[in-house]
């Protein structure tokens, strides 16, 4: 079957804000005087309440404000954010798609006011045919299904005739539970996780393979 459609995840694969929120929580456990352990960290990119970080934490320097210093770290993690553009590759398949009737959606972990927050600063928050989110529901979340299900579903095509762009192994175990061919393009973050265990395909970058030679190598 043709592909009819390409499935993003968002954070880490359309826009490296991966690398800035790791960097804010190991600029609040430095505040602190600890150090974020990283094979912890892992456990939740790509997924919602992967890890309890502010429970780990505390068990480490007691009962904290977690409001206060919340808002001190997620200031810290935008100000990183606002140089970051879109990753290599991303804006090839965005037009690719757009000329030859591909249709396009999001499907992320993450929450739809995050996501719309980026999109409208790079301009970029018209043109989806679908925007599926977790918004911070464990049971929704990648690892499960549950996303790329409802993605296809609202799109009106069958897993076969998509693929997913992933960046972590949570979302590409999603994406494969769903039965959509997954392509893995890993970041500084998700690098060393294991993402070829789960993928189809992995790329240093999406701008390493043309997308019309990716569709062709599907068709």
């Amino acid at each position: 079957m043709p592909v009819r459609a390409f499935l993003f995840d968002f954070d880490g694969l359309i826009l490296d804000t991966e690398t800035a929120s790791r960097a804010g929580w190991q600029w609040l456990y430095r505040e602190l005087g600890q150090e974020l352990p990283p094979e912890k960290w892992a456990l939740m990119v790509g997924t919602v309440d992967g890890w309890d970080i502010w429970g780990h934490l505390e068990g480490l320097v007691g009962p904290l404000d977690r409001a206060s210093w919340n808002e001190k770290r997620y200031a810290h993690e935008v100000t990183l954010l606002e140089v970051e553009e879109l990753r290599p590759g991303i804006a090839d398949y965005l037009s690719f798609a757009e000329e030859h009737g591909v249709k396009r959606a999001i499907v992320s972990s993450a929450s739809r006011r995050w996501i719309d927050m980026h999109l409208e600063r790079l301009e970029r928050a018209v043109g989806w045919d679908a925007i599926v989110t977790a918004d911070h529901d464990p049971a929704r979340a990648k690892p499960q299904p549950t996303l790329y299900l409802e993605a296809l579903d609202e799109l009106g095509v069958a897993a076969g005739e998509a693929v997913a762009f992933e960046d972590s192994p949570n979302g590409a175990s999603a994406a494969k539970a769903a039965g959509v061919y997954v392509v893995g393009i890993p970041n500084a973050v998700t690098a060393d996780l294991g993402l070829d265990e789960s993928a189809d395909l992995v790329l240093d970058s999406l701008a390493d393979l043309e997308p019309r030679e990716l569709v062709a190598r599907l068709a």
